[in-house]
């Protein structure tokens, strides 16, 4: 048999065949693992979220989606941005929850997320400023979506979105400024 492709295995997990998942996972798991791991160097070196604990979280909801009618490649991890974005605030608002140890529970290493209260802060904030952005331009939003959390090149997005690379150049770079503005609070 031929090489299969993400785009086809996606294909063959839509229509209900479950080995195409077993068949999929080997060829996602690299990308999966190195945007878990362009998000990590994003955060402070104490950081202890492990690259591999966050891909098997990443994995675990993918699975999850039952209801997913994966296009392609770039659709497919499009959603991992996505849900690789929620992890990773959802970790960050736990670590401002607790960061005085209330409530705090005891975790293996491998599974604690050691984020300075700077870094969380940081995060939300994006986070914050991002579901603004996607209120007054959806759009704008997505592309930073994908830019920033999913990994993807400007032709990626491009393609996720139907739109041009040049309209995905210049939504980037508007959504950039007016981010690092609402993040800085001008």
């Amino acid at each position: 048999m031929p090489t299969e492709s993400v785009t086809d295995l996606l294909i063959a997990w839509n229509e209900g065949d479950p080995s195409a998942l077993d068949r999929l996972i080997p060829l996602v798991e690299g990308e999966l693992r190195r945007l878990a791991k362009y998000h990590m160097r994003r955060e402070n070196p104490a950081h202890t979220l492990q690259t591999t604990a966050l891909v098997n979280e990443v994995y675990l909801k993918l699975v999850d989606q039952t209801h997913a009618r994966w296009h392609n490649r770039a659709h497919f991890f499009s959603i991992a941005a996505q849900i690789m974005r929620r992890i990773l605030i959802d970790y960050a608002r736990r670590n401002l929850r607790g960061k005085r140890g209330g409530g705090a529970a005891d975790l293996p290493l491998e599974e604690a997320a050691v984020l300075t209260p700077e870094k969380s802060a940081e995060l939300l904030a994006l986070d914050e400023a991002l579901d603004r952005l996607a209120a007054v331009d959806p759009l704008k939003a997505r592309v930073v979506e994908l830019r920033h959390f999913g990994g993807l090149s400007v032709k990626e997005t491009a393609e996720v979105l139907k739109i041009s690379e040049v309209t995905v150049i210049r939504h980037w770079g508007l959504a950039k400024s007016w981010l690092r503005k609402q993040v800085r609070g001008g």
